[in-house]
């Protein structure tokens, strides 16, 4: 039985072309100065992905790619890589799973995984809690390894605890 490597059924092209419609869905803004499409004219492909986008601003003079001020910036990964790990996050598979099936070491991916997680939670808007709020079963540590009599001992010292 041959085996089917998952990054070979996936292409950097459709990546690319994925993340500009997600990111430029309104028409492509520059992200040093936020000028509108009619400032911006593209520069063709960039020098480090075939597929990437380049783009520069009239307004600032700047130029950007379609991967600039994202998560996914300078990244020594293939898009596809990223989008793939991405993707084995969301079907909860450990580091040491996705490691495996990204032909990458676990160190790597542990990397990648931080990185993505920030990246979400930067972008996640914060929660705001109102009205009643109820907590259940709230745990509290009793002392080192059952024994809060240790703990109150040592609380007493520093004069937190009688």
């Amino acid at each position: 039985m041959t085996m089917i490597n998952i990054q070979h059924l996936i292409d950097e092209q459709q990546c690319y072309e994925t993340v500009r419609k997600l990111r430029w869905s309104n028409g492509v803004i520059c992200p040093h100065c936020m000028a509108s499409e009619d400032k911006v004219i593209k520069r063709g492909a960039s020098s480090k992905a075939e597929f990437c986008q380049r783009y520069h601003c009239k307004q600032c003079d700047k130029d950007f790619d379609d991967l600039t001020n994202t998560i996914f910036t300078n990244r020594h990964q293939p898009l596809k890589t990223w989008i793939l790990c991405l993707y084995f996050m969301g079907l909860n598979l450990s580091n040491a799973q996705i490691a495996k099936e990204l032909e990458l070491n676990e160190t790597d991916v542990y990397t990648m995984t931080m990185q993505l997680r920030e990246g979400v939670e930067q972008r996640r808007e914060p929660t705001i809690l109102s009205g009643e709020v109820e907590c259940d079963e709230v745990y509290v540590v009793a002392g080192h390894k059952g024994n809060p009599t240790a703990v109150k001992k040592k609380g007493a010292k520093q004069g937190v605890i009688d």
